[in-house]
């Protein structure tokens, strides 16, 4: 497995490192797609499978996100992140194969690991995004849990500022709501 460190020869700065990565990839540097891959598998997996609420299909878009990226990696403009260009590739996976499965929720699998909090209030947080529609259950995902920019979460949506803010406004409500008539709180 490769490492996200820095390596001689590059950059200090993270997305200047990035963009370096993503430069040397384009060249067909094998060893620039492995550290591209490492460096953003987790989060894509984790973020896929917050709006798709299934670990293994999400590991699935996860991997179909990367052979898309790097399979069009020319069409990433060299002042734009790859982070950004990955994530709405992503996101866009996830939301047509929503569509496709539209009427179906699928159960959060108690037994996976997941950062912070303990288990009984994630399984009750997975199980009220779920009942967000797909738009405000991504918006919020990508904000709250993926803590992306606002700025980040248009562009990978590909919305307008105000759509993000809206949106995430809505879905907060949506789910205070919904938290509240679950646990009382």
């Amino acid at each position: 497995m490769f490492e996200a460190k820095v390596h001689p020869g590059l950059a200090v700065d993270p997305a200047a490192q990035e963009r370096q990565w993503v430069a040397r990839c384009r060249r067909g540097d094998e060893a620039a797609l492995g550290f591209l891959i490492a460096r953003h598998r987790n989060r894509l997996v984790r973020t896929a499978t917050n709006l798709l609420r299934d670990r293994h299909e999400a590991e699935d878009v996860a991997q179909e996100a990367f052979l898309k990226a790097f399979r069009e990696i020319s069409k990433l403009r060299e002042d734009k992140a790859f982070s950004g260009y990955l994530y709405r590739i992503c996101v866009r996976l996830c939301m047509d194969r929503l569509r496709l499965k539209r009427a179906e929720l699928v159960e959060f699998d108690k037994s996976e690991p997941h950062e912070g909090g303990n288990v009984e209030n994630r399984v009750v947080i997975e199980k009220l995004l779920a009942q967000l529609p797909a738009e405000l259950r991504t918006t919020l995902v990508l904000r709250e849990m993926e803590q992306l920019s606002y700025e980040e979460v248009a562009e990978v949506m590909r919305v307008p500022i105000g759509t993000v803010r809206s949106r995430l406004h809505t879905a907060r409500e949506r789910f205070r709501k919904l938290w509240t008539e679950a646990v009382g709180e």
